[in-house]
């Protein structure tokens, strides 16, 4: 067993405002999920899974097991004062909380995690970003049920794939271009070979753009890449079968 490497984000969060990204590094999973893969549904060994998020509770030194969900890219948002008392994670792409203890948690390997907190130290969100959520409104559902002033939020964003890396259809800038027009600037043309005709997209532009919007611009983050960093981070589209890496927030 290998002591797992996180992430601390860099951001104004108030001091009793907890948060930490998990990478692939320490853990107890082997090819192709190594090494500290979180997530169930991927064909990892089940009992490798079950000891590398007990290791994520003790070495984050976690108040409580991660509030998991079951991730559907779409704009529902759990609050955990609602946590069921089954362990069947609820169907939602982002979870609030204004509960001390209670750890916020989103999975991912290629989509943008994004952490929430108000300056107050109240609140916290995490929500999870790819290009479907986003294009639908996660970060805005998420943003509303907060239930706080948009210039009181801040905003850590977490490891993603990068604009160079993320390929995408015309008909995917279309549907974000038909939303605001800014978000042309977000998508820039492939011209040669098999990718003519298609666009690299950046999610991280397009998270604050939709931030920004709603009057959110205390954000932090967004400089990594989960494609091209592949000591880090996993990547589904890199490497199809891999593991998964959480985002989490709580208050302490």
């Amino acid at each position: 067993m290998i002591k797992p490497v996180f992430i601390h984000p860099d951001w104004s969060a108030p001091p009793n405002v907890k948060s930490l990204q998990t990478t692939r590094k320490g853990g107890v999973s082997l090819a192709p999920y190594a090494g500290f893969n979180l997530g169930e549904h991927v064909g990892d060994a089940p009992e490798a899974v079950t000891r590398n998020r007990a290791l994520l509770q003790t070495e984050a030194r976690l108040p409580a097991a991660p509030n998991w969900l079951e991730q559907t890219h779409g704009v529902a948002v759990f609050d955990l004062a609602d946590a069921p008392i089954t362990h069947i994670p609820p169907r939602a792409d982002a979870a609030v909380c204004r509960v001390p203890g209670r750890v916020c948690a989103i999975m991912t390997a290629d989509c943008l995690p994004v952490l929430f907190c108000d300056a107050a130290g109240a609140v916290v969100a995490a929500a999870h970003a790819g290009w479907r959520g986003l294009l639908a409104g996660v970060l805005e559902n998420t943003v509303a049920a907060m239930q706080v002033a948009p210039e009181q939020i801040l905003v850590w964003l977490g490891p993603a794939i990068g604009a160079t890396a993320f390929e995408v259809g015309a008909e995917v800038r279309a549907a974000f271009t038909a939303h605001a027009a800014e978000a042309e600037s977000a998508f820039l043309p492939n011209t040669a070979g098999k990718a003519a005709g298609k666009y690299r997209a950046n999610l991280y532009q397009l998270a604050r753009q939709r931030l920004s919007a709603l009057g959110v611009t205390r954000i932090f983050g967004g400089d990594f890449c989960t494609h091209t960093d592949a000591e880090r981070f996993f990547s589904y589209r890199r490497d199809g079968r891999t593991g998964r890496m959480a985002s989490l927030i709580y208050l302490g």
